[in-house]
């Protein structure tokens, strides 16, 4: 599947239409060069997703947590976890902070610079790349 995101005004749009492909799927690893726009895009699907926590780039927090608003058939307030790992020197720390609680939780989880953690990667994390188009424009591909 890929989604274009044509401009910063339109990621919203592409927000959605990501979030319709979703389903059961729970481990998101977002791929692509510094600026190519992960953050921003993890932002833009949280921001459709319920979050109204203030969502930042958890650069050296390493992961951030927000709530999300479910139904009450879903058992009222779920999770959302967002990572990034570009600051990681050792696998480690990724074992240290409890990783697998995180992963296999069931909570959505969001996770940037993934390849620095790829073999802790569930098997069915699905793989999100998002690369800067010639003309500006971001071409989301998963």
């Amino acid at each position: 599947m890929e989604i274009k995101i044509n401009s910063i005004e339109t990621i919203g749009e592409a927000a959605r239409e990501f979030i319709k492909h979703i389903g059961q799927h729970r481990v998101f690893a977002f791929y692509g060069t510094m600026g190519a726009g992960k953050t921003t895009f993890i932002k833009a699907i949280c921001e459709q997703l319920g979050v109204t926590d203030v969502i930042t780039s958890p650069t050296f927090a390493i992961v951030n947590e927000y709530s999300l608003p479910l139904t009450s058939a879903e058992g009222g307030v779920g999770a959302l976890y967002h990572f990034d790992f570009y600051r990681i020197k050792k696998l480690e720390e990724v074992y240290d902070m409890g990783y697998e609680e995180y992963f296999y939780s069931g909570a959505l989880c969001f996770i940037e610079w993934p390849e620095l953690i790829e073999e802790l990667l569930p098997a069915d994390a699905v793989s999100v790349t998002i690369t800067e188009q010639a003309d500006g424009s971001r071409l989301v591909s998963f």
